[in-house]
C-alpha cells in the first residue's frame, strides 16, 4: 500500500513539475516585456496576480512549447536501444520539429510523425529566443567539447524541466541536460545551470524528501564535481544561487531582492530568481509564481523554472485551481507528464561515452 501511495504522488509531482512550469511561464508571459514600474502600472501596485486571457486561454510562450518538445524527444528514446545515449540526438530532432512551428504555417493536411506537430496552437511565434532560433537554423548541433556560440542566455535552462522526470537518477538528468541546453547554447554558465535544475527535479520528483534547499545544495555539490574544468563559472553560479538561499530567509521585498540576483535574461540569474521564490514560499504556489514574473526582467522564464522546481516539490494537487482553468494546451501538457511518468528511465549514470 505504501508502495501505491508514493508511486501517486511521484506522478502527481510530474503533473505539477510540467504543469507549475507552464502556468509560471503563462502568468509571465504576459509582462516578459514590460518594467517593474509598467507592470504596477497596469495592474496594480501588487503586479500581475492572474492571467491575462487571450481568447479565454492563458497563452504560454516558447518556454513551454521548448519544454514539450523536450518531452517528445525523450519519449522517442524509448525507441532505441539504449534511452540515454540517444538522448541528445532524439531531442535535438525534436527541436527541429519546433523549429518547423516557428518558421512555416500549420498544414491541416499533412501526416505528421509528431504528436505536438500536429497541433495547430504550437504554430505560434511566443517571442522565440534568437539564439535558439539562430543554432537551429544554422544546421550544426553544438555540444560541452563543441562550443556552437558563447551565449549564457536561459533559453537552455528553461526547457529542460522533462529531462529531470525521465531520468530516475539525479547524475543522469543533470548531465543530460546540461548536454542537451549546450546544443544552442555554448558558454558554461548557459548550460550548467540547466544541468543543476534537472539534476533537482529528478531528485525532488523520485525522492521521498523535497526538502528543497538542501535538494538545492546537493545539486550544486554535484556540479561543482561535474564541472571541474570550470571553477570560475561554478563559483559565479555558486554565489549567486546561495544568495538567492539566503536572501529567501531574510525580511526583504520580494522586488528588491530579486533585483540583487538579476533580471533573468541569462541562465544563472534565471535559476537563481527560481530557487528564491521557490523556497521563499515553499507551501505557497501562488505567492512564489507571484514573486517570479513581477520584476523588470524575463519573467516567464523566471516564472516557468520557479514553477518547474515547486511543482515538482509539491505536485499538481497543491497548485491553486486559479493557476490550472484557462491554461493553454493543459490537457497536452498533463499528457505529456502521464507519459513520460509511464516510460521513467531507472538506469545507471552515463559511463565514459558522455560528453562530460
Amino acid at each position: 500500500m505504501q508502495i501505491f501511495i508514493y508511486e501517486k504522488s511521484m506522478r502527481d509531482r510530474y503533473r505539477g513539475c510540467l504543469v507549475g512550469g507552464a502556468a509560471g511561464d503563462a502568468l509571465g508571459y504576459t509582462v516578459e516585456f514590460l518594467t517593474l514600474e509598467e507592470i504596477r502600472a497596469r495592474y496594480g501596485a501588487d503586479g500581475i496576480r492572474d492571467y491575462e486571457c487571450t481568447d479565454g486561454m492563458a497563452l504560454i510562450s516558447d518556454d513551454t512549447q521548448m519544454t514539450l518538445f523536450t518531452a517528445e524527444g525523450l519519449l522517442r528514446t524509448c525507441q532505441q536501444s539504449d534511452p540515454i545515449l540517444s538522448c541528445p540526438s532524439c531531442i535535438s530532432a525534436s527541436y527541429q520539429d519546433w523549429l518547423i512551428t516557428q518558421t512555416k504555417p500549420f498544414s491541416p493536411n499533412k501526416i505528421h510523425t509528431s504528436q505536438l506537430l500536429s497541433l495547430p496552437e504550437l504554430y505560434q511565434r511566443r517571442a522565440p529566443g534568437n539564439t535558439c532560433l539562430d543554432a537551429l537554423e544554422s544546421g550544426r548541433v553544438g555540444s560541452i567539447t563543441n562550443a556552437i556560440n558563447q551565449s549564457k542566455g536561459c533559453g537552455g535552462v528553461m526547457r529542460v524541466a522533462p529531462i529531470g522526470l525521465f531520468f530516475a537518477k539525479p547524475d543522469t538528468a543533470g548531465t543530460l541536460a546540461a548536454t542537451v541546453a549546450a546544443q544552442t547554447h555554448g558558454h558554461v554558465l548557459g548550460y550548467l545551470p540547466a544541468g543543476i535544475l534537472a539534476w533537482c527535479i529528478s531528485r525532488l520528483s523520485h525522492g521521498e524528501k523535497t526538502e528543497l534547499v538542501e535538494t538545492i545544495r546537493s545539486g550544486l555539490v554535484w556540479a561543482k564535481k561535474k564541472f571541474s574544468f570550470a571553477p570560475q563559472e561554478y563559483a559565479v553560479l555558486e554565489e549567486l544561487v546561495e544568495r538567492a538561499i539566503l536572501l529567501a530567509n531574510e525580511k526583504i521585498d520580494d522586488t528588491i531582492a530579486i533585483a540583487s540576483l538579476g533580471e533573468g535574461w541569462v541562465a544563472e540569474e534565471t535559476l537563481a530568481i527560481a530557487v528564491y521564490c521557490a523556497i521563499r514560499y515553499r507551501y505557497n504556489f501562488g505567492k512564489a509564481l507571484c514573486a517570479a514574473v513581477n520584476h523588470n526582467g524575463d519573467s516567464d522564464s523566471t516564472g516557468a523554472v520557479t514553477g518547474n522546481l515547486l511543482g515538482a516539490s509539491l505536485g499538481l494537487k497543491q497548485l491553486p485551481n486559479q493557476y490550472l482553468q484557462s491554461l493553454e494546451l493543459k490537457e497536452t501538457i498533463l499528457e505529456f507528464a502521464d507519459q513520460l511518468y509511464r516510460n521513467t528511465q531507472l538506469e545507471k549514470s552515463p559511463g565514459k561515452n558522455s560528453n562530460l
